[in-house]
Formats: structure tokens, C-alpha cells, sequence
């Protein structure tokens, strides 16, 4: 198979490099066309030597890659300790894209932030392979902001995790260092996966008043009236599951008589009023828009993973999986990397653990939280 993966948790840079390198080499050779590297927060500061090292073992054609609070590759996930991951694949030449912000504009609707960088040339139906910086970078903005412009485009990423400060975090594209904006590389047209790890409860509404982002009535009563009812008719394990956090789902596709899993975008509960029995949300939601609640757990997220995996097939993998799910979630290691090894049958599986994923759902790309956002490569 053209892709391959390795993983070293040797605390040293110098060595942990040496060992993927090693594994790289000794599992398919040298110049493949793309690598694609993670870094743990150990070694943020060493991820330009890191790069220099790996272009001039493996002579890629392009190299892209992102610092992480925790790495995987293969079946293992390296949760929050000194790791790096390497992922290459001999499939054909990419091209490599660094994305910057501009100067701020008003676009009519307020201040708005300019995405500089994206070619105007870009191949019909490409995926783009994204990884961006989260303080400087605003990927909910991009995604709108090109999905009006070309909807055809399908992104898949992550947002590095390493740091919560700005300027803590690497992103490093060609042996350049960077850290801000965004790095990436236009693909073919590439399967992507999203996991959203959640179940809807209850049934699904129609939002007949709302105002930005807040929910006034679904289905002609007060928003929280409709929770709260949901919630006495609900089995006591998903009560338990709404008190931890309130999920909706968005419908992406209002013209479907019935709903499944992919049909729903979700996003989580912020808070409500009991005085006025609104309930606020992460994002506008039109009038008429159907509407359902959903909870998320272990079993769920483990269940919607295995569910959208199931008849996909590929020979290498690139996963970016929330830094709120692993054994947090979980309670055991290695999950979604094992999942998605396991469903593919391969060890050519790599990625990291990001403050907010890429990937489309309903046919179009989102900014995510809680959610594995995988690539899916298949031989040519």
C-alpha cells in the first residue's frame, strides 16, 4: 500500500524523529509525495529541526504538519506526553497552501476578518487538508466565507492544540515554521468521515421563533418548555446524559421526511432563561428549521464512530479527533485510533488531538467540537 505510519514517544526530538524516520524508511522507502507530521507540546519548540531532519531523509514532495496535545498513529494514541506521529504517502504530487489573515474589513454585516491564500484556480471537488492555528485563525469565518464562494470544496482538519496561549503553537509547511494562520495541501477528491458521537432523544421540531442564536419556541412552545418536557419523559441514563450537556441537532437537509445519523449538525446547549424560556445555542438558526436534542457519551460516541466507518474501505487514514474525547471520554486508550485502524484494516493511521475539527456534514465543511474528523485515502 502506498501510506505509512509510525510513532515514537522517546521524550528526546532527535531521537524520537530518528526512530519514525526509521520505521518510515524500512516500511515503504523514501521521496513519497506527501508527509504529513505531528508534534506533541514536548516538542513545539523542535518542530523546524524535526521537519529539516525528515525532508532530508525522506525527500517529500511536500511536508505540512501541526504541533498537538496528544498524537496517534497506528492503533496508539500518545494522550498529553512527549510523542510525535508521521504519516507519508506515495499517491502523486500535492499542492502545499499556507493560509494568512488579513487586514480587518466590514463586509456589510460587521468587522470581518480576510482569509489571504486561497488560489483561485483550485481543481473542482479537491479536498483540502487544513491545519490551523485556533487564536489567529478564524476557520468558522473561512468555512462560511468558502462555501459561499465554492461549495464544491471540501475541508478536513484539525486546530492545533499544543498551547492555549497565542503564539504557543507550530504549524510548518515546507521546512517553514509558523504560528499563525493556516497550512495545508490541496488533494483529489478524498472520502472523509465525520463523527459527531452523538444519538438524538426525543423528536424532531420545527423552530417557529428564534433570534440569532437564541431559540425562542420550537413547535409553537417555548423552547425550554419542549426541553423540559423531554426530559421527565426520558429513561433516568439519558436524563443523567442531558444534565452533563445539551446537544442539538441541526438539520442539514430540509427536504427529508425522516432523519438519521450524518443528517444533523450538531451543537451544544450554551445556556437558557427561565424567565422567558429561550434557550441559547453556538449558532443562528433560521425559523422553520427542524430541530432535535441530542446527548453524547461513551457508548454513543463509540457507536457512531463504528456505524460510519462500517463498509468504508481505504489503506491509510489521517484522524483528528477532539482533545475532549481519548480516555476522557472513553475510559480506555487508544479508541478512535484503534476504531479506525480496526474498520480499515491497516496501521497506515495517523493524526492528533485538536481544540475544534474540520469536516463536512450534509455536503458541507464545519468548524466541530467533541468530534473525529477522519480522511480516508484509498490506492490509485
Amino acid at each position: 500500500m502506498p501510506f505509512a505510519a509510525a510513532l515514537s514517544q522517546h521524550p528526546v526530538a532527535a531521537d524520537a524523529v530518528g526512530e519514525v524516520l526509521g520505521s518510515i524508511v524500512e516500511q515503504r522507502g523514501v521521496e513519497p509525495d506527501l508527509v504529513v507530521v505531528f508534534a506533541s507540546s514536548a516538542h513545539v519548540e523542535f518542530l523546524g529541526e524535526i521537519s529539516a531532519a525528515i525532508t532530508t531523509v525522506l525527500r517529500p514532495g511536500t511536508l505540512v504538519g501541526a504541533s498537538a496535545s496528544s498524537v496517534l498513529a497506528g492503533a496508539q494514541e500518545a494522550e498529553e506526553v512527549p510523542a510525535l506521529s508521521v504519516w507519508a504517502a506515495w499517491t502523486e504530487p500535492v499542492r502545499p497552501l499556507r493560509l494568512a489573515t488579513g487586514p480587518v474589513h466590514d463586509d456589510g454585516d460587521g468587522p470581518a476578518v480576510m482569509v489571504q491564500g486561497v488560489p483561485a484556480d483550485v481543481p473542482l471537488g479537491c479536498t483540502i487538508l487544513l491545519l490551523a492555528d485556533p487564536h489567529s485563525f478564524p476557520a468558522d469565518g473561512f468555512l462560511t466565507q468558502l462555501a459561499d464562494a465554492r461549495p464544491d470544496i471540501v475541508v478536513v482538519g484539525g486546530l492545533a492544540s499544543a498551547a492555549s496561549q497565542p503564539g504557543g503553537n507550530a504549524l510548518v509547511l515546507d521546512g517553514e515554521v509558523h504560528h499563525d494562520g493556516a497550512v495545508g495541501v490541496v488533494l483529489p477528491p478524498t472520502q472523509a468521515v465525520v463523527s459527531q458521537g452523538c444519538r438524538p432523544v426525543g423528536e424532531p421540531m420545527v423552530v417557529t421563533r428564534a433570534d440569532r442564536g437564541f431559540l425562542i419556541e420550537l413547535a409553537g412552545q417555548p423552547a425550554l418548555d419542549r426541553l423540559t418536557d423531554l426530559t421527565t419523559d426520558l429513561p433516568l441514563e439519558d436524563r443523567a446524559l442531558l444534565a452533563k450537556g445539551v446537544q442539538l441537532g441541526v438539520a442539514i437537509d430540509e427536504h427529508r421526511i425522516e432523519f438519521g445519523p450524518g443528517d444533523f449538525l450538531v451543537r451544544p446547549v450554551l445556556g437558557a432563561d427561565r424567565g422567558r424560556g429561550v434557550i441559547a445555542v453556538g449558532s443562528e438558526i433560521a425559523v422553520g428549521t427542524t430541530v432535535q436534542f441530542h446527548v453524547r457519551d461513551a457508548a454513543s460516541a463509540d457507536d457512531d464512530l463504528r456505524a460510519l466507518l462500517d463498509g468504508v474501505s481505504g489503506t491509510g487514514a489521517l484522524v483528528f479527533t477532539c482533545n475532549g474525547r481519548g480516555e476522557r471520554l472513553f475510559g480506555v486508550e487508544d479508541h478512535d485510533a484503534a476504531v479506525v485502524s480496526e474498520a480499515l484494516d491497516t496501521t497506515a493511521v495517523a493524526g492528533m488531538f485538536c481544540a475544534g475539527e474540520l469536516g463536512p456534514v450534509g455536503g458541507r465543511s464545519f468548524l466541530h467540537g467533541f468530534t473525529a474528523s477522519i480522511l480516508v485515502f484509498a490506492d490509485h
